[in-house]
């Protein structure tokens, strides 16, 4: 692995034996599937070194305000995140759906989607039963890059190697406490530019080559 720092089960476990719930990740680390398992079994956060384990929680985009939607298999927890949010004082804008009634996730993910795109967002989430179908329904509109954050790890790198600016969660797939910390993760965390900014502008290439057709 060149010299990179691995994050092993033993790790985790070491982390909990001394009585500890956040265990730092050096930003090359990897962290492997075990170690991932491990740690959401005992409680224990994985957090990025180069996130302060006591950030503030506040957007680190240029624009504050968070928009957020979810289908009716996601309208609990989109519930509870949002009174996460309106307690750690962001500006939330709540595009739907308003009730557990049945209804069709795209519609929802496209409002999110169309608000971070047009710039009336700085970052979107949106909740439906796994995550993975609004993710591929919010990647179809240009400028928006979404990432199905299963894991604060996940949710970290989203933002700090891929820039991505809406976050989508699956309710059937995790607990509404993991949830909140993906959440802080991906609201708090930075891109870091310098060699991602060169992938991520590649994406932007593929995405203009097909809105020229």
């Amino acid at each position: 692995m060149g010299g990179r720092t691995v994050i092993s089960e033993r790790d985790v476990r070491d982390a909990k034996a001394q009585g500890r719930s956040v265990l730092s990740v050096p930003a090359n680390a990897v962290v492997t599937p075990l170690a991932l398992d491990t740690a959401r079994s005992l409680g224990i956060t994985l957090q990025p070194a180069s996130q302060p384990v006591d950030d503030p929680s506040a957007p680190s985009s240029e624009n504050p305000i968070v928009c957020i939607g979810s289908d009716h298999g996601g309208y609990a927890m989109k519930v509870e995140i949002l009174k996460m949010l309106e307690q750690s004082g962001y500006q939330v804008v709540d595009v739907g759906t308003d009730s557990p009634q049945a209804c069709d996730y795209p519609d929802f993910a496209y409002a999110v989607a169309r608000l971070v795109a047009d710039g009336k967002a700085g970052r979107g989430i949106m909740i439906d039963g796994v995550g993975v179908g609004s993710a591929i329904a919010c990647n179809k509109v240009p400028g928006v890059r979404a990432a199905c954050g299963y894991t604060e790890f996940a949710a970290w790198n989203a933002r700090a190697h891929n820039d991505a600016n809406v976050l989508t969660l699956g309710s059937r797939t995790m607990g509404i406490e993991v949830v909140h910390r993906i959440v802080k993760v991906f609201l708090t965390s930075d891109f870091e530019g310098g060699r991602h900014e060169r992938r991520v502008s590649k994406m932007a290439d593929i995405e203009e080559r097909f809105l020229r057709r």
